[in-house]
């Protein structure tokens, strides 16, 4: 599946890469972060807000991204092309902004990486791009710009959004548990102080 995604004809005037990272945590849980079309900001690094112009998230939604300070860009108008939750595939093209990433699309895929003895096991995240390089730069600065912002959004932010949900997990399921002993058998519930956290 990643030669199927990610092998991409380049012109002349174009260049493109791909990216890969290991992430320490199931595909369903970095899955709902990634696919979140409408909150970038939960794991990209440069995104400081984000708005929908059209659509609900979906294929062909397009968003307005605020881009934090210290970039040469401000806003960035971005449109899905494709989202499947089967395959685990995002594409995403730049259609507009204040920046020269002209003709930027770029595709992820997640793959499962099972290892024995892991709970879980980890994610591959694979994500590759195409875009022109800017008249007066280089192909090799244009990547290593492109590979720097990508690199950045799956590195700490990512993994600290991780983290949250695994928590935000962990207490459904206590809650989950109190319950159902509070229901089960009331005395004993009380006896060992359990209350209802709602």
């Amino acid at each position: 599946m990643k030669n199927q995604y990610h092998t991409s004809q380049l012109s002349s005037n174009q260049c493109g890469s791909s990216l890969v990272q290991t992430i320490d945590a199931p595909l369903p849980l970095v899955w709902s972060i990634i696919r979140r079309f409408d909150n970038p900001q939960a794991y990209k690094l440069f995104v400081k807000s984000c708005k929908l112009r059209s659509g609900n998230g979906g294929i062909g939604s397009v968003r307005e991204v605020m881009v934090v300070s210290g970039l040469p860009a401000a806003t960035s108008t971005e449109r899905l092309d494709e989202l499947d939750d089967e395959c685990h595939v995002m594409m995403i093209s730049i259609i507009g902004g204040d920046h020269r990433l002209v003709n930027y699309r770029s595709t992820t895929t997640l793959h499962e990486i099972s290892e024995e003895g892991m709970n879980g096991g980890k994610t591959e995240v694979v994500e590759s791009y195409v875009v022109d390089v800017p008249a007066g730069n280089s192909k090799e600065d244009t990547c290593c710009f492109a590979n720097m912002i990508i690199g950045c959004n799956l590195s700490e932010k990512l993994h600290n959004e991780l983290a949250t949900q695994t928590i935000f997990i962990c207490l459904e399921i206590v809650e989950d548990i109190v319950e159902a002993q509070i229901q089960t058998s009331p005395e004993t519930g009380k006896a060992l102080g359990l209350v209802r956290l709602g």
